[in-house]
């Protein structure tokens, strides 16, 4: 079996983010690494991101640093798994990054003595330091040779065996020799002594390295013990702006600390309802900096941000002394790993789960908040007086645009719950207060502008400028079957009757002819409206009517009943004139003209369809006017042409490697897409791709995206054909059937489109390009574990749980006593859960002053557990019951199952935990089955009894109209009884905790936490379970899933997926057993099973997969596994049908690691292989970046393979559209 892996939504969490000057001028940009890819973002005028530029690596980024050498353009460093550190910049014109440097100090993976975890630069761009969690601490110097180019030194070592750092940073010292920072602990005592008491007694160190430039050697400069909480260290301006040194981020308290300088010390205020044993750490920080000030936002784990101001003077000797820390609450928004502020007013939020967000500044900090200074320190017996603050709503700034993010994914489930032509993506996404159900669905999201009756159903619908320099459009045309409607667009869009239009015939084309006048035409006739409202009109001859007109600027064709074509052009005093006719040999069944190309008079191409499966293209040249250039043969009578001309661009921009050409597109009528090349000189046509769009044949029209030509292809479903980033894309919109479309460009619309479907007309714009998926959001109260589908009502059942949380009653009467408190009153808001639950929010005006999405849940003592069950109607995105579970136990567990006794029909199995632990090690209370039966038809639960165990139920399984539960390391089956869960039979040889279970027919597919799968077989005459195959390899599982009757995929914590296949001789032999004995008495090797499966598929992902599934994403595609991962990607694995193609993509995967290699240096092979070695997986990650290339590379590589680009691209094209 051979697998084709296709990432379909990159990872959505972001790892780091940096911000900075890439690009040049005066915009800022940020860039993040989301693990295993590299994204350049950039806030456009209206506040919305857009990315620039996305990279996939191959590698693991770890951190990201800018610097930039003295008198240069910004650069940006960053230190990739394992021990490579690149240096990169982004060039503009190619609009890639380019790579400068790259550096190997590490080939053992990311191991704690191998730097990488941590990376400093000297504010002025001269040294850069990478550390690793112990020991080991690298500087290198960064300088330029005589060309100006950059150089890197080797690097000089800091070592200190038994030292553990926790964070370091670059000191700012003005043009001194660099200084880096680093919070130290050393343990060598500790290691020695086996009472533990050195332990307990190790103290934390901040040290200062000093790079003296001129010996070329890293020193230890000063070195003196801080806070044992100190976890974070922020750069403080020095030189001429500020007084240098650096801020130590601590449990509880922000220092001040510099060589010979006291430390000045302030509490950071802590939320009135926290817990007194929880402390408050700096998780983020982000720096501003003017020239007269700097001020740094420093954020907790609670997801409050503080501002921190330094006083500082200068003294006689000119040096600079810190007289007062000022920690000051600024507002409170989700936890982020990374914040970045724009010179912009912006400040860039990279959310730790959930969607990150855009804020801008109202204001920086200077009203009356809860304010705490190093002058108002207060020392009691019991330590600092603490300062309490209340966190409220924003003041200070205002979250202008949100990225969508779903990390991490904890389940999800492909299914087509809407009766939709394709099925839906469920996953449950995010943590705490900010988790939610999303509904995926392939295809780019829409927003909706204005929704119009009109007064019947229209046919058409078009719209004009009036003159050709205008900006926006000046009428939308609408036509109906007896008569056409004429609409102004200005503050509001309202009926006009002086456009010169004729409103008593239906209307074919309306269109824009030379600079300034207006074309309409109708069955009887061409009506050309002049700019100063002379009007000329051409009447058909004799009885025959016109059919179809296809049109440009300068051009007009119509069609004729009968198949006469006849020609027009536009003179030079404005006139249309007739120029040529032209007999077709049967009807005419569309047609289109090419536009005019830059600085022509004409366009050479007319485009034909006909009844009898052809297109034709005929020359409109006056020398070979009417002659058929060439003849294309299509599979059913084209509905619908467009010819669509794709500009010249650099680097092959448009997906392949001409200059400008021209596309001829087709709607067939048995609902295909056919595209083809049009050659610009002979008119032939070559490179013909076909793609299935729907059951109604397309009709093509052209739009305007971000300023260039796009097509819409409206079908059973409206699709958008586009370039973004080099690719043409063909994606659905998420959008109800349309008729008939137009673009549209107003004041308050730039680039939209205006359509019609039933009696309405809708005008609307497409949202984020480039997006694979749109969502629908329904929040949750907790963290959400597992979900399962209640199968007759089509209800989803999710169980939710969280540590350390209050219940959703404890939360609101705490909240009343804080309203109360405050003044507010019970007006509040009391009904705030109920509203929160069923996602109606009211409007934003009168939302919730403290929203748990916004400020997180009240922390409670950490043993305490709070979770629920719900029941959720996913086509209204109702919950229609919600169960809370009582005294501190948490559901892990969930599986519908019908027992052999039928008196209630489907119930609902959850295993739950009491009181479970992790620290100092695991413990529970006890843990329980609960059975719950559906009333309601299906939309509430009500427990019939539930069931103690002695462990935690991780795993529940319905198999033989009974229950299997994995509790611990015993596998056990239930049948139900009045009272309880009555045991039938078990088995205690598993090693570890069982964590998944699939069963088909009487084989059980066992999935151990720590060992990877078990085969069991259930004998029902013996009421035995046996084990008769297991895995050789330990595999830390987090995701499995059955494919066939021998074969398993799974997933394991490092981020491989893996294929196990139980050989066919040993599966026959098991099955044909008729006694059973051969199971029973085979005895396995070191405690193993007597069979052993064979790994046939092995990948590395790069991010740990938490859920796979089977299933098919397009109506009679081939069916794929789906997964999806912690940081938020979905992926697609396909399984290859022809030997042929395996060939074809193995060998351009090979010539593809050779003449493109990773940006960060990583080899592919490597990264692919990284804990074992990959087998029978093609990366199309990797073979979907041909396109990228300079075009000689791919006709290298085309060459190599014995194939065209052209034919490349395709094969990767048709690959693609078999998945999504």
């Amino acid at each position: 079996m051979y697998l084709y892996s296709l990432t379909l939504q990159q990872a959505t969490g972001i790892v780091c983010a940096i911000n900075g000057n890439f690009v040049g001028g005066k915009a800022q940009e940020i860039v993040v690494a989301r693990g295993k890819s590299l994204d350049l973002l950039r806030p456009d005028e209206a506040g919305k991101i857009q990315t620039l530029h996305s990279v996939e690596v191959f590698g693991a980024i770890r951190c990201l640093a800018h610097f930039r050498l003295t008198g240069s353009q910004r650069l940006r460093r960053r230190r990739l798994g394992p021990g490579r550190i690149v240096i990169m910049e982004y060039h503009k014109e190619k609009n890639c990054f380019h790579k400068l440097y790259q550096e190997t100090f590490g080939k053992s993976g990311c191991r704690r003595i191998v730097p990488g975890q941590y990376l400093a630069v000297d504010p002025k761009g001269r040294a850069v330091m990478i550390a690793a969690c112990e020991k080991q601490k690298l500087v290198y110097v960064l300088n330029r040779d005589t060309a100006a180019r950059l150089t890197i030194s080797s690097p000089l070592e800091a070592h200190k065996s038994h030292t553990i750092t926790y964070s370091i940073t670059g000191v700012d010292c003005g043009f001194d020799n660099p200084i880096f920072a680093a919070i130290e602990l050393d343990y060598s005592e500790a290691d020695q002594d086996s009472t533990g008491q050195a332990a307990s007694e190790a103290q934390k160190h901040l040290t200062f390295y000093e790079l003296d430039l001129g010996l070329n050697h890293v020193s230890r400069k000063w070195t003196e013990p801080i806070d044992n909480g100190a976890n974070l260290l922020v750069t403080v301006p020095g030189g001429d702006d500020g007084p240098s040194g650096v801020l130590v981020c601590a449990e509880n308290f922000v220092i001040y600390k510099n060589q010979g300088h006291p430390d000045v010390r302030a509490v950071i205020p802590r939320r009135a309802d926290l817990p007194a044993e929880r402390g408050v750490l700096i998780v983020s920080s982000a720096t501003h900096r003017q020239k007269s000030m700097f001020f740094f936002l420093l954020q907790t784990e609670y997801g409050d941000i503080f501002k921190v101001t330094l006083e500082h003077k200068r003294d006689e000797q000119d040096r600079v002394h810190v007289t007062e820390l000022k920690i000051k609450y600024f507002d409170t928004i989700p936890v982020t790993s990374a914040m970045c502020v724009l010179k912009t007013g912006f400040l860039f939020a990279a959310s730790e789960f959930g969607n990150h967000a855009l804020y801008q500044f109202q204001a920086i900090g200077d009203g009356d908040d809860v304010e705490a200074s190093s002058a108002t320190l207060m020392e009691t017996e019991e330590g600092f007086q603490p300062v309490f603050f209340q966190p409220r709503g924003l003041k200070n700034l205002v979250r202008i645009d949100q990225v969508a993010s779903l990390m991490p994914i904890m389940d999800m489930k492909v299914m087509n719950l809407f009766e939709e032509e394709t099925p839906q993506i469920f996953t449950l996404c995010g943590r705490g207060p900010r988790s939610s159900l999303r509904i995926l669905r392939p295809g780019l999201a829409i927003s909706e502008m204005a929704v119009s009756q009109l007064p019947g159903v229209p046919n058409a619908v078009w719209t004009v400028k009036k003159n050709v320099n205008d900006e926006f459009d000046a009428y939308i045309v609408v036509s109906f079957p007896s008569g056409t409607l004429v609409l102004s667009i200005g503050e509001t869009v309202e009926e006009v009757s002086d456009s010169g239009f004729l409103d008593t015939t239906p209307s074919l084309a309306v269109s824009l002819l030379g600079d300034d006048s207006l074309m309409q035409v109708h069955p009887n006739g061409i009506r050309h409206i002049r700019e100063d409202g002379r009007i000329n009109e051409w009447k058909t001859p004799g009885k025959k009517t016109i059919v179809k007109v296809g049109s440009n600027r300068l051009q007009v064709v119509i069609a004729l009943s009968g198949g006469e074509l006849i020609y027009f052009e536009m003179d030079m005093t404005g006139q249309l004139m007739e120029v040529e006719k032209h007999e077709m040999p049967g009807d005419v069944a569309c047609l289109d003209i090419a536009p005019v190309p830059e600085g022509k008079q004409r366009s050479r191409f007319l485009a034909v369809g006909s009844y009898d499966n052809t297109i034709r293209i005929l020359s409109l040249d006056p020398d070979d006017c009417m002659q058929v250039l060439s003849v294309q043969s299509v599979s059913s009578p084209p509905e619908s042409l467009l010819l669509l001309e794709v500009q010249a661009s650099t680097g092959g921009e448009d997906g392949a490697d001409h200059p400008a050409s021209v596309f001829l597109n087709a709607g067939l009528q048995n609902g295909v897409l056919f595209r083809t090349v049009v050659d610009m000189v002979t008119g032939q046509l070559s490179d013909t791709r076909s793609r299935f769009l729907g059951l109604r044949a397309p009709k093509l029209f052209k739009a305007i995206v971000r300023g260039r030509q796009a097509m819409l292809c409206l079908s059973s479903r409206p699709w958008l054909g586009y370039i973004h980033q080099g690719h043409f894309l063909l994606t659905p919109l998420s959008y109800e059937t349309l008729e008939f479309a137009a673009s549209f460009s107003s004041d308050q619309c730039a680039e939209g489109v205006v359509a019609v479907a039933g009696d309405a007309l809708r005008i609307f714009t497409i949202e984020r390009l480039g997006e694979t998926f749109n969502e629908t959001i329904i929040p949750l109260r907790y963290t959400p574990r597992k979900f399962v589908l209640q199968t007759r009502k089509k209800f989803l059942v999710i169980i939710e749980s969280d540590q350390g949380a209050f219940t959703a009653e404890e939360r609101e009467s705490a909240r009343k006593e804080c309203l109360e408190a405050d003044g507010v009153g019970e007006n509040g808001d009391a009904n705030n859960v109920e509203r929160m639950e069923n996602g109606v929010g009211e409007d934003e005006e009168k939302e919730d002053p403290l929203s748990d999405e916004q400020y997180g849940y009240p922390k409670a003592e950490s043993d305490k557990w709070v979770s629920c069950i719900r029941i959720l109607d996913p086509k209204s995105g109702n919950t229609t019951c919600l169960l809370e579970l009582q005294d501190n136990e948490a559901a892990f567990s969930i599986c519908t199952v019908n027992f052999h006794d039928k008196e209630y029909g489907t119930l609902l199995a959850v295993g739950t935990a009491k009181g479970l632990q992790f620290l100092p090690k695991r413990s529970l209370v006890s843990g329980y089955i609960h059975i719950y039966r559906f009333i309601e038809e299906g939309k509430s639960l009500e427990l019939l009894h539930k069931t103690q165990v002695e462990g935690v139920p991780l795993a529940l399984c319905q198999f033989q109209g009974r229950l299997l539960a994995g509790i611990g390391a015993v596998l056990r089956l239930y049948d139900v009884g009045k009272r309880r869960l009555l045991r039938k039979c078990e088995n205690k040889l598993f090693p570890n905790t069982i964590n998944s279970i699939h069963t088909y027919r009487d084989r059980i597919y066992v999935g151990d936490i720590q060992e990877s799968f078990h085969y069991c077989k259930y004998r029902r005459d013996e009421n035995q379970l046996y084990i008769f195959a297991d895995d050789s390899v330990p595999r830390w599982l987090t995701a499995s899933h059955h494919v066939d009757f021998d074969t398993m995929a799974g997933s394991d914590k490092f981020g491989n997926v893996y294929f196990v296949r139980l050989p066919q001789d040993v599966s026959d032999e098991i099955e044909e057993d008729p006694t059973g004995g051969k199971i029973k008495w085979e005895q396995g090797k070191l405690n193993g099973a007597p069979n052993k499966v064979e790994e046939i598929v092995q990948f590395h992902v790069g991010d740990v997969v938490t859920c796979l599934q089977k299933a098919s994403l397009i109506p009679g595609g081939g069916e794929c596994i789906i997964y999806g991962t912690v940081m938020g990607s979905l992926g697609a694995l396909l399984a290859f049908t022809s030997r042929e193609d395996v060939d074809f993509f193995s060998h351009l995967e090979m010539h593809m690691r050779q003449e493109h290699p990773p940006l960060c240096g990583r080899d592919h092979m490597a990264y692919r292989s990284a804990y074992f070695p990959v087998k029978d997986v093609i990366d199309g990650d990797l073979c979907e970046q041909f396109p990228t290339l300079p075009p000689d590379l791919q006709r290298k590589i085309a060459d190599e393979l014995d194939r065209t680009p052209g034919e490349i691209l395709k094969k990767l094209e048709d690959i693609r559209n078999k998945i999504i």
